[in-house]
């Protein structure tokens, strides 16, 4: 392609620009938008489908829900696991705002998991506090999203350019302030600037950091479009960058470079073993010293290390199974089936991720106030990008919704657009064509993170961070050699200077503060202390008016919530300067390109048209040819139109497609239903459509019209309890689930007796639920221990049967043990105490731990809180960590 002119740009105008289409630049953009504002979205892929959350969500691991967690509880934890790095502002904020963020996502049709009475799903996944919300449709979030930018109202006021890049944030020469950016179309090479009132960026995490230890570039842990753009655009623009020696590392599957979503697992039951099958992460699960923990253990002769899952029941694996395998990673059943592996056989070998910068999962990022201002006036960040530690997907949500409220306010830049800028732009932007020939990104890329794997990550040294800054500053030259002929290669060019620019910060940063903190995620082995004394520091960085990077400690706030563990003592911030390197010899390193991929794409022109037809949000009228088609590819995929657009009348439309002939409309029928359940009106002829979709002989059907009519109201007792004579299993589960949510205690007592073992734990566990203690007689002594284990754990609840409890605790079965020591949480102290205290000397951990929990309840009785004292030095973490919690 020819090197376009700058004065052949395409200008565009608005008052808010929002860079990056994921999590955070969606909702920036539709808040800015309910402002008045007029906004631009720049995206560089399709906002349909890009961004981190574009695959999916297993669920939510900071939702603060009244009633379960605490606002100030959640901001001491995040503090605690941040060793005390915080501004505290800014967190509350998501401690404060992410139920209403909650909410609001709900309101779009977002699913979040619930309860039979309606109530949200909270699990404890953490040592303290219940966070964890799951998402059991989380793989639709980015769909239900789209279609709330597509809204005809939005779009009034939010155009989108998609394929388009930006490389620079233009900044006022006056006054320094955002004006706007320099971009380019990654399709036809178009030059394109922005002028504009105020700018966002939410471009994400520098996920394509460090090399995958498979080599592939693009198979990282975060989402590989993640290149680092906006923390090179942020320093580049003079906004400071904060905690950029905090890495980002996690657990993954060994070879895969997916989660093992310990997350998901842990409230199934599953934990993390070393080979010989013990627990061992004494720490909470978000801290940086989990993931040292997690290292030592790997490296030691107990490894490798598994997340344990084969011991799990049938049916919960199947539930992990239908998470696990259809969002994050839809592949990864695919990659345990060709390796003959199977949850109930195998448990999931884990090792550690390559690192990366993510504000969002570790703490390195813009630095934001707590409104997600940046240094730079009129720049905002939110999202991954920003430092706001541990912020995960609803801070995203809700530090996208702050940016864009409060960037509203500004109108577009009236002057010149500054021609430096614009040139120096221009320059990085198509360079790479002047020399076609010249070196390829992907041996580039693959040499610059290379060096970042063998200098950068930890542990650190002093000099290994010295040699990691030399070889970055002579890789400038050869990233400005690269070459490239095409849009899509000037983009990848692109990226790489990006990933650079993160890279040097990432150890100019780590060169900078002199200790160890963060666990694995700065551990320096020429500084291994922790410094409260000389380090309760921010190290904040940016880019000198020399062009040098320059650092500043910046003491933290004194604490809004405070902790014990940490006294932060405010004052004034410390130039540090640039950081001084370590004489050292440099050594080269090797590259070798990864063979490069191929694929290719084929659609029906009927159902081209179709998709053509949903970026316009058509009305129903419009979809039923589509839907009465007799192609049943096209009706699926009319169906998948109708729950993405959802118009006027799609609840019945979609009810009726339950009975169309074809497994595939009906599955998809099924599914949007589903996906909808939160935001459809309980029409009499949707009513209708789902009691005959009872009838289908398709039991997939049957569950799905079950759940939507418990759901929306629609049903009645007499209908559920027909329903428990279903011969499908999940159907009948369905209608467990529903008479829990019309409090049909004696219709419920009537399924003990099922032949599934399945379905009588759904039973007893609905039958603690509405504490129908009475009821749960016959499964107590149930042939099935999995059964019997249910139905002791629901006894906790009804405060009865403790008599019952205390003689199952010498049962042959650990589940039916850790199911009695549950149940005795709620009996009382003279019966329980004694019995729980014999427990924590019982084989099994999951015993003890349920026995440890129990005797929580039982604390203010002395001789409870005399057996948690022993349990403190249990062989188990757990078991030693929930005894120690206050």
């Amino acid at each position: 392609m020819d090197i376009p002119a700058i004065a052949d740009a395409e200008e565009l105008t608005c008052d808010v620009l929002v860079i990056g289409g994921g999590t955070a630049g969606t909702m920036a953009a539709l808040t800015a938008a309910e402002h008045g504002a007029r906004v631009l979205l720049l995206e560089k892929a399709h906002v349909r489908h890009s961004g981190a959350l574009a695959m999916g969500m297993d669920g939510v691991n900071n939702a603060v829900i009244p009633g379960r967690a605490e606002p100030d509880d959640y901001v001491a934890e995040i503090t605690r696991a941040n060793d005390g790095i915080v501004d505290q502002s800014t967190v509350r904020q998501t401690a404060t705002r992410g139920f209403g963020m909650v909410q609001r996502l709900e309101s779009y049709g977002v699913k979040f998991e619930k309860d039979e009475h309606g109530e949200y799903a909270v699990r404890q996944v953490h040592r303290s506090g219940s966070y964890v919300l799951p998402m059991p449709e989380g793989k639709d979030v980015k769909k239900v999203l789209y279609r709330q930018l597509r809204r005809r109202e939005m779009r009034e006021l939010i155009r989108i350019e998609n394929r388009v890049m930006p490389v620079r944030v233009l900044t006022a020469p006056e006054d320094g302030r955002a004006i706007g950016a320099a971009a380019f179309n990654t399709r036809t090479g178009a030059f394109v600037t922005v002028r504009a009132g105020a700018v966002i960026l939410a471009t994400g995490p520098c996920g394509r950091l460090g090399l995958p230890a498979s080599g592939y570039l693009y198979g990282t842990y975060e989402n590989p479009t993640n290149a680092g753009d906006g923390y090179a655009m942020a320093y580049h623009a003079g906004a400071a960058l904060t905690g950029i020696e905090c890495f980002q590392i996690n657990p993954l599957i060994k070879d895969y470079n997916g989660p093992a979503c310990a997350y998901v697992a842990n409230p199934f039951g599953g934990y993390q073993v070393n080979r010989h099958g013990e627990r061992f992460v004494d720490s909470d699960y978000w801290s940086g010293q989990m993931m040292s923990e997690f290292a030592a253990e790997l490296a030691s002769d107990r490894g490798p290390v598994y997340l344990k899952v084969s011991h799990l029941p049938e049916e919960s694996l199947s539930a992990l199974e239908s998470i696990l395998h259809t969002t994050e990673r839809p592949t990864r059943g695919t990659f345990h089936a060709n390796r003959g592996h199977d949850y109930r056989t195998h448990d999931i070998e884990m090792h550690i991720s390559e690192i990366g910068l993510c504000g969002g999962h570790s703490a390195s990022g813009v630095r934001v106030d707590d409104h997600a201002r940046t240094t730079v006036p009129r720049l905002y960040a939110a999202g991954d990008l920003a430092s706001v530690p541990h912020n995960y997907m609803i801070g995203a949500f809700v530090f996208g919704d702050l940016a864009g409220a409060d960037a509203s306010r500004y109108r577009p830049y009236e002057g010149d657009l500054p021609a430096g800028q614009l040139a120096e732009a221009h320059e990085l932007i198509y360079r790479p064509l002047r020399h076609p020939d010249g070196p390829p990104q992907p041996q580039v890329e693959y040499k610059l993170r290379r060096f970042v794997n063998d200098y950068v990550a930890p542990p650190k040294t002093g000099a290994k961070l010295s040699l990691a800054v030399e070889a970055f500053t002579r890789m400038s030259g050869e990233i400005g050699e690269m070459g490239a002929e095409t849009p899509h290669e000037l983009m990848r060019c692109a990226e790489v200077s990006f990933i650079r620019d993160c890279a040097e910060m990432a150890a100019r940063a780590s060169l900078a503060r002199t200790e160890s903190r963060w666990g694995l995620y700065h551990e320096r082995l020429d500084h291994p202390e922790r410094d409260d004394a000389g380090w309760l520091h921010h190290l904040d960085l940016r880019k000198s008016a020399s062009g040098a990077m320059e650092f500043t400690a910046r003491p933290v706030d004194p604490y809004l919530v405070p902790v014990p563990e940490f006294t932060p003592t405010g004052g004034p911030c410390v130039p540090l300067g640039e950081v001084e390197l370590v004489g050292v010899a440099l050594a080269g390193g090797r590259s070798a390109p990864p063979a490069a991929g191929r694929g290719a794409g084929s659609g029906s022109p009927r159902i081209l048209e179709l998709l053509a037809l949903a970026e316009e949000a058509p009305a129903l009228g419009a979809l039923r040819p589509y839907l009465d088609d007799p192609d049943p590819a096209v009706r699926a995929t009319a169906v998948a139109v109708l729950g993405e657009t959802v118009p006027a009348g799609a609840g019945p439309a979609l009810g009726a497609r339950l009975a169309d002939p074809d497994p595939a409309v009906r599955a998809a029928a099924a599914a949007s239903l589903r996906e909808l359940l939160e935001v459809l009106e309980p029409d009499p002829e949707l009513g209708a459509s789902l009691r005959a979709g009872l009838a289908v002989a398709d039991s997939a059907v049957r569950s799905a019209a079950l759940e939507a009519l418990r759901v929306l109201r629609l049903g009645d007792t007499g209908l559920y309890a027909e329903s428990l004579r279903d011969g499908d299993v999940d159907v009948r589960i369905q209608a467990v689930r529903a008479l829990v949510s019309v409090d049909a205690a004696d219709a419920l007592a009537a399924a003990s007796g099922d032949p599934s073992r399945e379905v009588r734990v759904a039973v007893a566990k609905a039958l603690g639920t509405l504490r129908a203690g009475a009821a749960l007689a016959p499964l107590l002594v149930d042939t099935d221990l999995l059964v019997r284990a249910a139905a002791l754990t629901a006894a906790s609840a009804t405060g009865g049967h403790g008599a019952l409890a205390v003689a199952a605790l010498a049962d042959p079965a650990w589940q039916v043990r850790a199911g009695a020591a549950a149940g005795l949480a709620s009996a009382p102290a003279e019966l329980a105490v004694p019995e729980l205290a014999r427990a924590l000397a019982d084989p099994n951990a999951d015993v003890r731990k349920a026995a440890v929990l129990s005797l929580r309840t039982h604390r203010p009785d002395p001789a409870a809180s005399a057996a948690l004292a022993t349990a403190v030095r249990d062989p188990d973490a757990d078991v030693r960590a929930y005894a120690s919690r206050p």
